[in-house]
Order: C-alpha cells, then structure tokens, then sequence
C-alpha cells in the first residue's frame, strides 16, 4: 500500500464563496472528500499547510512546502500538493532546484473551478495527481488535464480553460486517462541522495523590454537588487540606439551584479549570437538562458543568490542544465 501526503496551500481548487470573490477555504480533509479512489490501494494523509491565493504565494512559502517535504521525506512514498494555478508554475520550478536527488514523486496540481462547483476540472486533477503520485518515479511534476509535465517546464497560458498549463521546449512527461498512465518520456531515476537546499534570495528583478523604455530604470535596479532578468525581444535582442541600453547593462555587470538574458517568445528560446542587437550584449558576461521559461529562471536565479553573489558561480550554475530546466541541444528540442 503507497502512503501518500496531501498538502493543501489553497487556490482555485479549495476556494469558497465569499463576500469579495472566490476565497480558499477548504481543508485538505474536505478536498479529499471530492476524490474517487484509484483502483490500486493508496493511504492518503491530508494536512492543510496554508490557505491562500496562489497571487500572495511568495519565495517563503516555497522553503515551507519544501521544508515539509523533507520532514516528511522517508515516512511517505509520494507527495501532492494542491495549489492556485496562478503562480504554480514558479512553485514547481522552486521546489525542482531546492529539493533534487528525488526518489519520489512530488505532483503538484490545482483547478480553474472550484472542486465543490458542480462543473469543475478539480476531482479530475486531484484523482489524477494522485494517480500519478503512486508511479515509481522520482522529480517534481505538474498534473493538469490529464497531463503530466516535469516541475521547470510548465508555463501557464490559458486563464480559463481545462488545459490551462503546457509543457515548453520539453516532451510532456506522460498522459493520464481511465486511470491509466502512458509515458511520453520518463525522467531516468539518479542515485543520489536528496539534497535539501532552501536558501532563497527573492532580491531579483524581472524586466520585459518594450519600445521607449528608459534606461534609468537600471539605476533603481541597481540600487535596490542583486540580480535582474530582462525579457527581452525575440531571440535577445538589447536596444542600442536612441535609448540605449548597453551601458547601464555594462554598469550593472561592473558591478558584480547577474544580469540573464531571455525572451519574451514562449517558445524555442533565444539566441544573443544571432544578430548584431544579441552580440553587442553578449560581450558584458551576461548569462544566457537558452530555451529555459521565465518562471524556472525566476526561482533558479533567487536559488543561486540564496548560495552566491559572485558572478562567474551564478553564471555557471545558471547556465548548467538542473531537473531538466535547460536543453544542452535546446534548438533541436520538439
């Protein structure tokens, strides 16, 4: 018999009516009252471990679910977590980096209605994640819509609908449906030992590039925090005339502080060699992000400055490929 631990952080899927909206209000025990049992015999442990809007998670409830997943570690065979969809995706980035070595499963799941609606995604999703938690597998996935998806590579893009997450750049780990699970691709189990690293630094900015924007802006941000990722036009491209970008970016390097270049296409990455726009950055040891989405680099950014503020180590661990965030041969990925 599997013994699995419920964690319920609130969202969508355990929200209630109230006088200003959809609220989360339901405990872990009455979410599990929606579930309908797998065919396989499963012993279910619920405990609400916060109640909230996925819009007020912050990097301090990540080190709380990874924190109660390593207490827990060897008492249990997998891990569910339960959690609003807006912000999921950065959490199953975070806890793929602070929690690596895994031997187990971690599936995080949420809804887009309410699981007590009569018309709802929610006892899909839960029975779902709850069915995949009882594979032999080890990582942090994301089961949405009878989709499974490794931690680092779910982006959220729909508001609405059922499919609300695709995996980016990377295979989808398996397909849920009757309770059956058919792989995609399956992650190869390592065998090292789970290595519990939780020292975060939320000191991080994210800037999306647009037409006319000041390059002042990189003075407040060099003032106010230790690393900036800038979203920039499609395969990374910097403007360099009239506004030009360059020098605050060179300034900010100067002084030690990690600069990641990305782009604001979901898809396919970005590439600083490409043309004269990516090149004229590039020569500031600037770090690269190949075809990793912005919600990984978020989390592995503060994750590394958790560890690190001198800038060749950020660089390096940045651009090293960890839980599958980053293609070696990014290009080619279907």
């Amino acid at each position: 018999m599997k013994k699995l631990l419920l964690l319920a952080t609130g969202g969508t899927i355990a929200s209630v009516e109230g006088k200003e909206g959809l609220v989360p209000g339901m405990s872990a025990e009455e979410l599990l009252k929606y579930f309908e049992n797998p065919s396989q015999s499963i012993d279910v442990t619920c405990q609400i471990l916060m109640n909230r809007d996925s819009t007020n998670m912050q990097p301090e409830h990540w080190v709380k679910m990874a924190e109660m997943i390593a207490l827990h570690y060897d008492q249990y065979d997998s891990f569910v977590i339960t959690h609003g969809t807006d912000t999921l995706a950065y959490t199953s980035a975070a806890l793929s980096y602070m929690l690596q070595g895994l031997q187990k499963p971690i599936v995080i799941t949420g809804s887009q209605v309410p699981i007590s609606f009569k018309k709802t995604d929610a006892k899909k999703n839960l029975s779902d994640a709850i069915r995949f938690a009882c594979e032999d597998i080890g990582g942090v996935f994301v089961v949405f819509d009878g989709r499974v998806i490794i931690g680092t590579r779910a982006v959220k893009i729909r508001t609405k609908s059922y499919d609300a997450f695709e995996s980016i750049n990377h295979p989808y780990v398996a397909n849920i449906k009757d309770n059956k699970v058919d792989y995609f691709w399956k992650p190869a189990a390592g065998e090292e030992k789970l290595n519990v690293d939780t020292s975060l630094c939320p000191d991080v900015f994210l800037l999306k590039l647009y037409p006319g924007i000041k390059p002042e802006i990189f003075n407040y941000i060099k003032a106010s925090y230790k690393g900036v990722i800038i979203e920039s036009f499609g395969n990374g491209g910097v403007p360099f005339e009239e506004r030009n970008l360059l020098p605050k970016i060179k300034a900010l390097t100067e002084e030690g502080i990690p600069v990641l270049i990305t782009t604001q296409c979901l898809e396919e990455g970005q590439d600083l060699y490409l043309y004269e726009v990516g090149r004229k950055v590039v020569q500031y040891d600037v770090i690269i992000s190949g075809d990793m989405n912005t919600e990984a680099i978020v989390a592995k950014l503060m994750w590394v400055l958790g560890k690190t503020t001198k800038l060749k180590e950020v660089k390096h661990i940045i651009e090293t490929p960890i839980a599958w965030d980053l293609s070696t041969n990014w290009e080619n990925v279907e």
